[in-house]
């Protein structure tokens, strides 16, 4: 049996080794935390989002985080600390501006195809992510965000996804709890929210008692791709052993430049950090007075999801300063005020505080597919859309390299999934 080795047990980790798996591979999955989901993937906004599928490569995006660089709380924040690795990639990211339109088309189809996807695994498997499948509400306070929302619109429905324009009143019909003044918003019935952190531990439970292999709290320490294997160095705690695989799928997030530079790739991720609050709803007050559906605010850059009766998740900004997960108060407290702002009801005393480091290309799309050698191949760089995207990219990534490494393998589980991916890329 082809013998493949993932690394990293984020969501893109485990979702390979589960497409992986599908396909009748042997799989062992590493990652250096004890349990999966432990970095990025472990309290993040929480939005299967085919509507938030627009990349970030525009003009506006450019000057609005020169305007803000200097204003502490604002929901783009550069460091101008000079640094390289930013200022090359940020020149690349301006580079890709005239791709923005295709790029976006391009990730509508790959959102829409992986949602189906993702909920046909947790139903395989047989565990629970508090899924809830009430859709997302765009909400906008000034005719310029909605009015540029509208043009969003057309490159969204070009990939497939069906949006529609609501008044202030129709989305406080959508959503009672929402409180505020709006000039109007966008409602999209087919997006769903879910736990990403407990989607991905419950994955990783599913394929070990499938047969994978985890090696969690290992360190990898070399990996070596030559013509005939790829060999791992890895280590725990005192012990260190080597051990050789058909091919490789790098799913190792911020991790993956690094990985890829010793494998003789670039891997251009940038580091773009993300906060989120998960505020506990422990009273019944807070409870009712919390929303069910799921909101976006496009213009403070902020995203909601009610995980279960007791959770209500508030996540959102970018901060690009680099390999840093300190957790700043001035970068959280406009969460927690968003939250006292459009549900005065919900009581914030007990908002926990989270911050994760986004694995994001230049041109905001994943790096899916092989290296330079045959028997690499990358699963990373999805940025703010890797619960939304990791399952199809999953798929495809599998595909990539069961036709590089001509191994048929078992016959898949999902007849359908091909198509599905194909019609996604």
């Amino acid at each position: 049996m082809t013998r493949i080795a993932v690394i990293g047990a984020g969501i893109a980790g485990v979702t390979t080794a589960s497409s992986l798996m599908d396909r009748g591979f042997d799989v062992t999955l590493f990652d250096r935390n004890r349990y999966a989901a432990m970095q990025t993937s472990f309290a993040n906004g929480g939005q299967l989002s085919a509507s938030n599928a627009e990349t970030w490569n525009r003009w506006s995006t450019v000057f609005k985080g020169m305007k803000w660089m200097m204003t502490r709380g604002a929901p783009l924040l550069v460091n101008p600390k000079p640094s390289w690795h930013k200022y090359s990639w940020m020149a690349e990211f301006v580079a890709s501006i005239p791709q923005y339109r295709a790029n976006t088309v391009q990730t509508t189809r790959m959102a829409i195809a992986a949602r189906g996807l993702l909920k046909e695994k947790a139903e395989r498997h047989g565990f629970d992510f508090d899924c809830e499948d009430r859709g997302i509400l765009h909400v906008y306070t000034s005719k310029a965000e909605f009015d540029h929302a509208t043009e969003v619109n057309k490159l969204l429905a070009e990939g497939g996804l069906q949006r529609r324009a609501v008044t202030p009143d129709e989305m406080r019909g959508i959503e009672p709890a929402l409180s505020g003044s709006f000039h109007g918003g966008y409602y999209t019935e087919s997006d769903f929210t879910g736990d990403i952190h407990r989607y991905t531990t419950g994955l990783a439970r599913a394929i070990e008692a499938q047969g994978a292999v985890l090696r969690f709290g290992a360190d990898v320490e070399a990996i070596r791709a030559g013509d005939d294997a790829v060999r791992i160095t890895w280590s725990r705690n005192t012990e260190s052993q080597t051990d050789s695989f058909d091919a490789i799928v790098v799913c190792a997030g911020v991790e993956s430049r690094a990985i890829g530079a010793q494998l003789g790739d670039r891997v251009n991720v940038y580091p773009v950090k993300g906060y989120s609050i998960t505020v506990r709803l422990d009273d019944e007050e807070s409870q009712h007075a919390a929303p069910w559906i799921s909101l976006l605010d496009d213009e403070a850059k902020v995203v909601t999801s009610r995980l279960g009766k007791d959770r209500f998740r508030i996540a959102g900004t970018a901060e690009f300063n680099g390999y840093n997960l300190d957790i700043r108060d001035d970068r959280v407290r406009p969460l927690v005020k968003w939250c006292e702002r459009f549900f005065p009801g919900v009581s914030t005393e007990h908002a926990i505080p989270w911050a994760g480091l986004r694995p994001m290309m230049p041109n905001m799309m994943p790096k899916v597919g092989q290296g330079v050698r045959d028997r690499v191949f990358y699963n990373t760089g999805h940025g703010h859309l890797g619960w939304t995207l990791s399952a199809v990219t999953a798929e495809m990534v599998t595909e990539k390299l069961a036709a590089s490494r001509k191994v048929n393998g078992a016959a898949p589980v999902r007849a359908a999934t091909p198509s599905k991916v194909k019609e996604a890329a």
